[in-house]
């Protein structure tokens, strides 16, 4: 059996409003949470409870969730500031640096 390669490089992540969208998640679980609520005693009574609990435990995933993309967030932010940082300086650098000269020559040598 041959392994496979690939024929083509893989595409770059796609990168979106991550934070909204885990923010929403969670919001939208938590929302899930409090609606069923009321009706415990009818998923009591199915034997269905652990739809009320999945829709707590989503929401709680969530907040880590939310506190793992916005410290990623960050971290992508300071990281692109730092490279923007390194580039002006060698930008300035090379403005900055004196013209090189040839080397001299010595009548004696």
């Amino acid at each position: 059996m041959a392994k496979w390669t690939p024929k083509h490089e893989a595409p770059e992540p796609l990168e979106g409003p991550v934070v909204a969208t885990i923010t929403g998640g969670t919001i939208l679980w938590f929302v899930l949470f409090l609606v069923q609520l009321p009706f415990y005693g009818w998923f009591d009574d199915r034997d269905l409870t652990w739809w009320v609990w999945t829709c707590l435990a989503g929401a709680g995933l969530g907040l880590i969730g939310i506190w793992y993309v916005r410290g990623r967030d960050a971290a992508l932010k300071r990281h692109a500031a730092a490279q923007g940082a390194d580039a002006a300086a060698q930008g300035a650098g090379a403005a900055e640096a004196p013209e090189p000269r040839a080397p001299e020559t010595h009548p004696g040598a």
